[in-house]
Order: structure tokens, then sequence, then C-alpha cells
């Protein structure tokens, strides 16, 4: 709901705020009304990864005041709501700028409240703080990061005490606990007479953490066989550069290569445009790497070291990327594959995608007599159905086309750090039969059919990109259309209706065509962007994919 803003900056102006932010309030209100606005319209809220926006000043900025009370926001829902004499929460934080602050302004908060602190010493991946939390038993966790956002951008995702992200009504919840702070002196800043310790978390964790992940390997004597391959790896200036190379070395792989400058730590990114694996530009470096060297692999994780991007030789020996969609079909095929062979898998074994992610893995799962959850985009998604399950039946991987990827119980987000283990072995096994990753899967689409995904963002920026955002949903929605490629829509999902759909209620809309093809339209919940996921199976699937793009997008 839009706010008046000149009253919330009001507010700002005249409230306990320090003098450097008033400072910066009033210069932004002279020089940039737009920006102004876009700063106080709006609170910024909890999406599909929690809250995350630009840095600045502002209701809808990420600082150290909006961080401050979400803090004291959780740290009321936990006291009101959880039973329990130490009740503990975990932090983590990434290479962003003011990560590191951010993180230790949360530590105070939640201190100051009475409540036990587990805190990273230093950058770590999203995935370990999941693990962290189940580890330490603690009712919560907090990650700051924008994951793969542009520089400006910051986050704050809340975890639950089963490693997930909170999924509603926790997180209205939480929202409504932080509503109720209209000034930082209702914050707990400051930590006194009563507060809960504060402790770090380190190596230990890491090691634990890393135990469990080689623990889920698959095919040690395919890796012991081939040691030599070559693979590139790079953090991008994030949480990956120390966990990635270790698990790797630890599997048993001798030449992994770095890009020495992306192995910096810096939250400005200053060797990519963005520090996002999807985006071809953020490999580059990589790539020139895996040339000079000749490598077999190249991976990329993003700065918090949830996603993971891959590139492998084709069969000229040229370099191509592979989408999230190809590397979580290879995955689940691999894995599901693997387990066969061992003997593991029966009727209680399962997997899970998001239904914006190929149908390439259902089939898959099908193949062979896995189950196969279809959830809303997200990862806690995911996460939710392992919850649900977790005592009754057991999760073997999931994935996203959005680079995500999980293999096994003890992570409940998606995890780059296994991820690059369980390619890197992968590609072992397929050496060992005399393929590579492209060949492998090239085998997969001539057993179960040619896919093709692509996903076009439009960002729409500030109060007035908000609105346009919605119109265009609703538009579609009024205005549903009768073909997508020239074929007839035989199918219309909207997610705005729970009732109808089994899944949570989310606006998202997806039209099928009579021949399989879909478009998949949604907002982003982290991003000002509206995206069009696009999908097509077939010899033709190429060639529809370029009609649903022009008809959707231009």
């Amino acid at each position: 709901m839009a706010l008046d803003y000149n009253e919330v900056a009001r507010q700002w102006l005249d409230g306990d705020f320090d003098s450097e932010t008033k400072a910066k309030v009033l210069a932004l209100r002279d020089t940039d009304p737009v920006g102004f606005e876009d700063a106080f319209y709006r609170n910024l809220e909890f999406g599909t990864g929690g809250l995350r926006g630009k840095m600045g000043v502002g209701t809808n900025r990420i600082n150290k005041y909006t961080i401050g009370m979400a803090t004291q926001g959780l740290a009321n829902y936990i006291l009101s709501r959880v039973e329990g004499d130490d009740l503990s929460v975990c932090i983590s934080y990434d290479s962003r700028n003011n990560s590191e602050l951010f993180a230790q302004i949360a530590a105070d908060v939640l201190s100051a409240n009475g409540l036990h602190v587990y805190i990273f010493d230093g950058i770590r991946p999203t995935p370990e703080l999941s693990y962290a939390i189940r580890k330490k038993g603690s009712i919560a966790g907090v990650m700051v990061t924008a994951s793969h956002n542009p520089k400006e951008y910051n986050g704050y995702k809340v975890f639950w005490s089963d490693g997930a992200q909170i999924m509603s009504p926790v997180d209205k919840d939480i929202v409504a606990e932080v509503a109720k702070i209209t000034d930082p002196s209702q914050v707990k800043f400051e930590k006194g007479e009563g507060s809960g310790k504060v402790e770090r978390m380190g190596s230990e964790m890491d090691e634990a953490y890393l135990s469990d992940i080689l623990s889920l390997m698959l095919s040690p004597e395919a890796r012991a066989a081939h040691p030599d391959l070559k693979i590139v790896y790079t953090p991008l200036h994030g949480c990956g550069v120390r966990l990635v190379p270790e698990c790797l070395k630890r599997l048993g792989f001798k030449n992994v290569y770095n890009v020495p400058e992306q192995d910096v730590s810096d939250g400005d990114f200053p060797t990519v445009p963005s520090p996002n694996p999807e985006e071809p530009a953020a490999m580059k470096m990589a790539l020139e790497v895996a040339e000079r060297e000749q490598a077999d692999i190249v991976m990329a994780t993003d700065p918090d070291a949830d996603r993971l991007g891959i590139a492998v030789r084709d069969n000229d020996g040229r370099i191509v990327q592979f989408t999230g969609n190809q590397t979580a079909a290879l995955l689940t095929w691999y894995i599901l594959n693997r387990w066969k062979e061992l003997g593991k898998l029966d009727p209680s074994k399962y997997i899970v995608k998001t239904i914006v992610t190929t149908e390439l893995v259902a089939d898959i799962a099908r193949s062979f007599g896995v189950e196969c959850f279809n959830v809303l985009t997200g990862f806690k998604y995911i996460a939710d159905v392992i919850r649900r399950n977790e005592d009754t039946r057991e999760f073997i991987c999931g994935g996203e086309e959005s680079y995500g990827f999980n293999v096994g119980q003890f992570v409940r987000d998606k995890d780059a750090v296994i991820s690059c283990s369980m390619v890197a072995e992968c590609a072992a096994w397929a050496a060992d039969r005399g393929l590579t990753l492209y060949q492998l899967l090239k085998k997969i689409y001539s057993e179960y059919g040619y896919r093709r995904e692509e996903m076009v963002s439009l960002v729409r920026e500030g109060k007035s990109g908000a609105e346009e955002i919605q119109r265009i949903m609703t538009d579609y929605r009024r205005n549903v259309p009768a073909e997508i490629a020239g074929v007839k829509v035989n199918r219309v999902i909207d997610y705005a209706q729970p009732d109808k759909t089994g899944q949570p209620k989310s606006n998202v809309l997806q039209f099928f065509n009579e021949e399989g093809d879909v478009v998949t339209i949604r907002p982003s919940g982290t991003e000002p962007k509206i995206k069009f996921y696009f999908g097509a199976a077939g010899s033709e699937a190429d060639a529809k994919i370029e009609k649903l793009k022009a008809q959707f997008v231009g």
C-alpha cells in the first residue's frame, strides 16, 4: 500500500534518527524528487527472498534502521510466540557492502532482546547458514545478502527452525510486528542487562558442513579414476571462495583453477556488470581462464553461493553455458540413475521442482518411478515439501530454473557448494563412460525429447513501475490470449485462486497450448521486474520460443 511519502519522510526528519541520516534525507529530497518518493512511498516487504532492496535512506531502502526495525520485529515475534529458556538465532552475511555492519546490528538487537546469537566469524554461504540453524537447534536465522542482485542492493533473509526461509503465516506475522515499530526508539540497538550471549561460529561449522556434503556423493570410483578433470571456479567476489575449492579438493579433483581477481571479496563486484551466474558476461573472465588452461568445466556461484552457473565444452570443443533448467535436468538424471544403480530407490523417495522449471525434470522422475512435486517459485516452497514429508519420506533432490539446486536433507535452501560438488562428480562419472557433460545432456534429450526454456524480465522501477506491473497482470487476467505461438490455448492456471490450484495464493499466471508449450507470467518478489517464462517442446522448440517472445515481450 502506498504511503504519504512526504509525511513518512517528515517523521524521519523529526524522529530519533541520527544527523547523518537526516542530512541524506534532505539531500535526496532536494536533488532527486523521484528517488525521494521511491525511498519513502512504501515499507519494504518480505517476498520470495525476504527483505531486499536498494541501500539508502528511507522506509523502502535497506539501511541500519530498516534492518534494526525488522530485527526488532523478529525478536518480538519469537519472544511472544515461542517458548523456551535458551532461544537462539544464527546469523551469516555475504561480501556485499555493509553486509557485515547489518549483520552486527541484527546480532546486537537480538542479543539486546535476550536472545542467544550465533554469528559467523566471516562471510559464509546462505546454505551454510541453513545448515547451522539445524545443527545448533536454533529457532531462526538471518542471512544478510541480496543474492545475485546488482551492487546497489542488500537484503535480509529470515529462516525458521527447519533451516528454510520463512513461510506464511510466519512471514506476515513478522511483518505485522515490524509495522508496529514506527520509530527507532522502539528498537533495542544497545545491549544491556539481560542481554543474550553472542558466540562466533567458524571452522568447526565448516568442517561439519563439508563432511555432510561429502556423504551425499555417489560415485567415488569415478572420481578416483578421473582426478585430472580440469575445472575453473569463480565465486564472483562472493562467499564460495573458500568452501567450494576445498570441497572439490576433498573430492579428489586436482586441477581446480581460480580467477584471482574474482577471489577478492568485494561488494562493488568490480570485474562483472552484475554478479549473476545467469548472465554470460559474469562468466567472461572464468571462460578466458578455461580457454587458457583447456578446462573441461567452468563453474560460477553468486555472492551468497546458493546459485550455480556452469559452462562445458560441446562436441566441437567450444565452451557453451548451460541454463539452470539444463543443469537441473542433468543432475536430476544423474542422481536418480545412480540411486537406481545403488538400489536406493523406492516409493518413499521423491524430488521437487518449481512450476517454472522445465517439465523435463518431471519426465525424468516419472521414468524412474519417483514422485515429482510441483511448487510455486521460490526455494522455500521446495523446503516446505521437505518439512512436511521429513518423518515419512526421503527427499532426493530438487531444483529451479533460476540456477538453484539442492541434494539431500542437510540444507533447506538451494546450495551451490553441494551443486558444484555434484556437477564435478557427474562429470567424472560421464568421463568414465567416454562422455562429456554436453554429450550426457544430449543423451538425455534423445531419450526424453528436446525442450527449450527461456526467461525474459521487464524492469519497471519505482512506484509507477510497480503500478504498471500490476496493470500488466490485470490485463492478462481480463484478456486471456486465444493462442500462444500460433497454437490454441487449452489451459489457463491463475495461482491467485488457491482453491483451484492447490498451491498457496500467488500472483502468477500460466497459459498452455495444445502442443504443451507454456508461458508463465509473474512479478518478481525481490526486484522491480515482471518475469515471462517461456517453455516449448519438440524439434521446433527453438522457433516456438522466438514466437512466444515476440508475442509477449516484443
